[in-house]
């Protein structure tokens, strides 16, 4: 049964979960909404407003976590979540605080930083499946980058506190890597996909680069995929 997986370009959850349908060498294809109008789509295909989601037939689901929930029952190997119960209530606490928490993150500072700098959106659209001419985006990007940061209610004082709070964030992460909960490229969890694709996308903000420099959860992240095509420049961020 063909899956058609819906995202919008560069979107961290959405690469999470294509990396778990590579991972479980499953054949899809993608529909690639348009940035901040993503949500007006997906409520008339899927009832809610957010990317990812998946349709499998006359079966739909949305939302990473529960796309990678519905992978595991669907194909069951391999495990996106371990089978010994232990190991996979770390996983899954992971996985939640990844979702719930650190994705957030990532949205509130690129907004933010594409008020700042909307002619950034040129670079991180340059390998877009929706093919968009340079000068239409560059003339599009300040009303799309404040829609965006309306969308995610996000401004300068929030992403203050997101900068502030970001080194004790990676320290939690870089600990989970240390006791094994995520980390491993070979097999990698939910969790590590969850909250890998998060830096991975962070670490195109130059603001960001020096707190993440050295750190395990970078290494981890680049094992996982390429670098995102595009870069937030420096200063864009408070």
């Amino acid at each position: 049964m063909a899956l058609k997986l819906y995202t919008v370009h560069n979107s961290h959850p959405c690469a999470a979960v294509e990396r778990a349908l590579q991972r479980k060498g499953l054949a899809y294809s993608v529909i690639e909404w348009p940035p901040t109008l993503h949500p007006l789509f997906q409520r008339a295909f899927f009832g809610a407003r957010t990317v990812p989601a998946l349709r499998s037939g006359s079966e739909k689901i949305v939302g990473s976590r529960a796309i990678m929930h519905w992978l595991d029952d669907f194909q069951p190997e391999p495990r996106l979540y371990p089978d010994d119960p232990d190991e996979r209530a770390r996983v899954e606490d992971a996985d939640v605080w990844g979702d719930e928490r650190l994705q957030q993150v990532a949205r509130d500072l690129i907004w933010v930083g594409l008020r700042h700098r909307p002619d950034a959106l040129v670079s991180y659209g340059r390998d877009a499946q929706l093919a968009t001419p340079a000068a239409v985006v560059r003339l599009a990007a300040p009303a799309i980058a404040r829609a965006g940061a309306r969308l995610n209610r996000t401004d300068d004082a929030k992403a203050r506190r997101r900068m502030q709070e970001l080194p004790a964030q990676l320290d939690k992460i870089d600990a989970w890597i240390a006791d094994g909960t995520i980390g491993d490229a070979r097999h990698p969890n939910a969790a590590d996909l969850q909250i890998l694709s998060t830096i991975r996308i962070l670490s195109s903000f130059t603001d960001v680069q020096p707190m993440l420099a050295g750190r395990p959860s970078l290494a981890a992240a680049q094992r996982l995929w390429p670098p995102v095509v595009g870069t937030l420049p420096a200063g864009s961020l408070p």
